[in-house]
C-alpha cells in the first residue's frame, strides 16, 4: 500500500491570494481595507515580500478570515519556523509563539530584526495594542512622530491603531517578545 505524500503548506501570499480570490475581493478592495498599495499586495502575493505581522493581521481582517490561516507556518520545531520566515524576509523575521491561538485575541510572537535594518516600507498599523519587550539588542519603536529608543530588558506598551514602525540602529540582532491583542 503505497503511502499518500504530504502536500506542501501554501506560501503565505498564495494564501493570501487564493483567499482574497475566493472572496471575490479586488486588489483594490484590500487596498483600501488594508492601507498597502496595491503594487505591495501584489509583490505579497507572489511570494516576493514576507509582510510583518500587523499587515498579516490587516490583511486577514480585510479578507474575513482567521488570522492563524496566514500566520501559521510550516509543521517543524520553532527553530525550523524562524529559519523558514528568515529565507523569506530580508531584514525581519518572526514566529508565532502562540500556536493555536487562531480564533483568539492575543498573539504573541519572536521577533528578529537584523542590524542597522527596519520595515521595509512605510509604518504600519492595525486594530488593538501591541507589547514590545526587547530581549537582545536596541530598537527604536516610531509610533506617530514619537520615536521610542530600548535596550534590552526594556518595552513599550502602545495603540497599534497608530501608525508605527521598528527599526534595529545597532550593529547585532536584535530580539524582540511582540504581543499583540487585536479585539
Amino acid at each position: 500500500m503505497a503511502r499518500k505524500k504530504k502536500s506542501a503548506p501554501l506560501p503565505v501570499g498564495e494564501k493570501i491570494k487564493k483567499a482574497r480570490q475566493k472572496k471575490k475581493a479586488s486588489l483594490d478592495q484590500v487596498a483600501n481595507d488594508t492601507g498597502c498599495s496595491i503594487d505591495y499586495l501584489k509583490q505579497v502575493e507572489r511570494g516576493e515580500v514576507m509582510p510583518p505581522v500587523g499587515v498579516l493581521l490587516q490583511i486577514s481582517r480585510a479578507l474575513e478570515i482567521d488570522s492563524g490561516v496566514l500566520l501559521k507556518d510550516q509543521e517543524g520545531s520553532a527553530k525550523d519556523r524562524i529559519k523558514a520566515y528568515a529565507k523569506r524576509t530580508a531584514d525581519y523575521a518572526y514566529s508565532t509563539l502562540t500556536p493555536g491561538a487562531e480564533k483568539k485575541h492575543l498573539k504573541a510572537f519572536l521577533v528578529a530584526v537584523d542590524p542597522l535594518a527596519d520595515h521595509k516600507g512605510v509604518g504600519y498599523q492595525h486594530e488593538g495594542e501591541e507589547f514590545v519587550y526587547v530581549l537582545k539588542g536596541r530598537i527604536e519603536v516610531a509610533v506617530g512622530d514619537h520615536v521610542n529608543r530600548l535596550k534590552a530588558g526594556q518595552s513599550l506598551h502602545f495603540n497599534s491603531g497608530i501608525r508605527h514602525r521598528i527599526r534595529n540602529p545597532g550593529k547585532v540582532k536584535a530580539e524582540l517578545l511582540v504581543v499583540i491583542y487585536v479585539p
